[in-house]
């Protein structure tokens, strides 16, 4: 009995060996692949650094893909992988990533770096007063001078051109702005646990349940810039690092909290306070879509829920476990969203 019993748990001590080292197998793997992809994320960013000290100043405002060169063996995204063939049945190839307030092109790295590895053609924008982008922030005042920099964008396409736009967080209010301004040049809009407001809504009254009142904010918060002093109304308002770290950062790595403590800039007020004009005519014909973060402290999934139920899109897509920035915590997960959003005919 006692040599049964003993080789009984040498057995089982084997099995949990094999076990352990299978998942430090996985585990290394998962690691491997994300280092990988910062590396290509990195190495796009000197690209487009360098790219923008040889061309004009506008250039330096977004980060762009370059799937439009041919792909060799040199090219740092490529890993000598084809680009899919059902991709060459998509249209609208141009992906234009648009940011959360306080945030800026910087977000999209990953996201930047999945696109165009496929084959699509991720070009992330700073929106005035954000990431590079020289304007004092506290010098925006309305959505149309927030979004100037998408406007331009899509001012300049070719008359028969679309793009597909994502607009993160208070994003969505920029790309609502689009849609009703520019419908024709919009194939889909995508919202990423954004603010899709309806008609005569403010951006800021989505996130109430999580913030409080508009209306509690401007008289309580100690949050609250003053860029033209004291005795002027708010011009912006910058949360605490901690405070940022629980409200959008729970499930991103430290590595990605990091660069966002450095990078964050204050959030404009004017634009976030501003009821849209949003017409069925324009904006009503557009084709959104909602990508639902359910672990998400700055939105909720219950007001993510309300948004999509008050103001139904064509499509809704969930991402567990990822908190307020799934281009940190869920890359992947967003990444294959994307690709079959922009699948659709």
């Amino acid at each position: 009995m006692g040599n049964g019993f003993i080789c009984m748990k040498k057995k089982e001590s084997k099995d949990v060996g094999s076990r352990s080292k299978r998942m430090g197998r996985s585990q290394r793997k998962l690691l491997a692949e994300e280092e990988l992809l910062h590396r290509q994320a990195l190495s796009m960013a000197l690209h487009q650094h360098q790219l923008s000290q040889r061309l004009d100043g506008s250039m330096s405002r977004r980060i762009g893909s370059t799937s439009s060169r041919r792909r060799n063996l040199s090219d740092p995204f490529s890993n000598g992988k084809q680009v899919p063939d059902f991709l060459e049945n998509i249209k609208s190839k141009k992906i234009i990533l648009i940011h959360g307030a306080g945030f800026g092109a910087w977000c999209w790295y990953k996201t930047i770096a999945l696109l165009d590895e496929v084959g699509l053609i991720p070009i992330a924008l700073d929106l005035t007063g954000s990431g590079i982008d020289v304007l004092d922030t506290n010098s925006v005042t309305t959505v149309a001078e927030y979004s100037k920099p998408l406007i331009v964008y899509l001012e300049k396409l070719a008359e028969d051109e679309k793009v597909i736009l994502v607009g993160h967080s208070s994003g969505g209010a920029c790309i609502s702005y689009a849609l009703e301004h520019f419908p024709q040049k919009i194939s889909k809009a995508i919202f990423l646990s954004a603010t899709m407001v309806t008609d005569g809504q403010r951006p800021f009254d989505v996130f109430a349940e999580e913030l409080g009142s508009a209306e509690r904010l401007m008289q309580e918060s100690q949050y609250l810039i003053y860029g033209n002093g004291k005795d002027k109304p708010p011009t912006g308002f910058m949360f605490e690092k901690q405070q940022m770290k629980g409200l959008f950062f729970n499930q991103s790595s430290t590595k990605d909290v990091a660069l966002a403590m450095v990078s964050m800039r204050p959030i404009p007020l004017g634009p976030m306070m501003e009821r849209l004009s949003l017409s069925s005519e324009k904006y009503g014909t557009g084709r959104r879509f909602y990508i639902q973060t359910l672990d998400d402290h700055a939105l909720s999934p219950d007001v993510q829920e309300k948004l999509v139920g008050e103001n139904p899109p064509e499509g809704v897509y969930k991402i567990k476990g990822s908190d307020h920035c799934p281009f940190f915590s869920k890359p992947q997960s967003l990444h294959k969203i994307l690709v079959e959003i922009a699948q659709i005919p």
